[in-house]
């Protein structure tokens, strides 16, 4: 097809959005329904995992090191620690420090503990925080290895929970974005039937006067798309402004570090904005694509 043919039918694919406002109205409508409901569901699960991923860095991994460890001994550990892809972050305390953390929790009790030698039975302990629940298992080995550690503690149930947890949340994301796709992608479908029913007569005409499928095909393509494009914009708009007004009142007074602070609107705009484009787009396009092959098979 040459670049003058191809510019004609972007022109024709403008003009086919005005030629059937009843049309272009349903269809814009149909696809933002769906593209709003697409978009929700994407920040309901941007927000649960992350949420998960907090509670999964929440220092699960404890490192208890020998109660004669030498400096040596914990710089090597530091070290080791701070080499391990898996691990982000982690804290160390010293035995006095543990001794006033125990006193703390004892509350009014404390006073048991006056005259505990802490430095001849508290060791040196590691908290860790790692990125990822199923790495727990291999960056445990790991720290088990290292001289000077005495014992590892991890909170296994809780790891197990997370990663399946953050499995089955990316599993019904991907299912209900397919679902939902296949929904809009038959609806608009059908919506855009109409437009090229009523134009029947005039693809008859191009297709005998020797108009190619692909000349008369991609007008109706370009105006599938233009139209998923308007919709996807216009669900953009309504989904974030909605997330963005039940953010403020939501985290009204809520720390956003904080495990179950949401996710603030900015850092997730950009993403919906992409994810909604393509999906409007595809489903326009491929919408209308499937419309008109039945007509241009004269």
């Amino acid at each position: 097809m040459s670049f003058r043919a191809f510019m004609n039918s972007v022109r024709e694919g403008f003009k086919g959005i005005a030629r059937h406002p009843l049309v272009t109205i349903a269809s814009i409508t149909t696809i933002l329904l769906m593209l709003i409901v697409m978009s929700a569901f994407f920040m309901f699960s941007a927000n649960v995992r992350s949420i998960m991923r907090k509670l999964s860095q929440e220092p699960p991994i404890e490192v208890y090191m020998k109660l004669q460890v030498t400096e040596e001994e914990l710089n090597q550990t530091a070290l080791a620690i701070d080499a391990d892809p898996a691990i982000i972050e982690y804290s160390v305390q010293n035995p006095e420090e543990n001794y006033n953390y125990f006193k703390t929790n004892l509350g009014s009790s404390a006073s048991i503990l006056d005259d505990f030698d802490y430095n001849t039975y508290l060791p040196y302990t590691f908290h860790v925080q790692i990125s990822d629940p199923a790495m727990a298992q291999d960056v445990v080995n790991r720290l088990t290895m290292l001289p000077g550690v005495a014992k590892v503690s991890q909170e296994s149930n809780v790891m197990h929970f997370l990663t399946r947890a953050k499995s089955m949340v990316n599993l019904a994301t991907v299912i209900s974005f397919i679902v939902l796709f296949v929904i809009a992608l038959f609806i608009i479908s059908n919506m855009v039937r109409i437009s090229v029913y009523s134009r029947a007569s005039e693809i008859e005409i191009m297709k005998f006067v020797g108009a190619t499928n692909s000349y008369i095909r991609l007008p109706y393509i370009i105006e599938g798309a233009l139209v998923g494009l308007i919709s996807a914009l216009c669900a953009w708009a309504i989904s974030i402004f909605a997330y963005r007004t039940l953010f403020y009142q939501v985290m009204e007074g809520v720390d956003l570090n904080s495990f179950y602070a949401l996710i603030p609107a900015g850092n997730v705009m950009w993403w919906v904005l992409i994810i909604a484009s393509v999906i409007g787009v595809l489903i326009g396009a491929i919408g209308s694509g499937i419309s008109v092959r039945k007509y241009i098979k004269v």
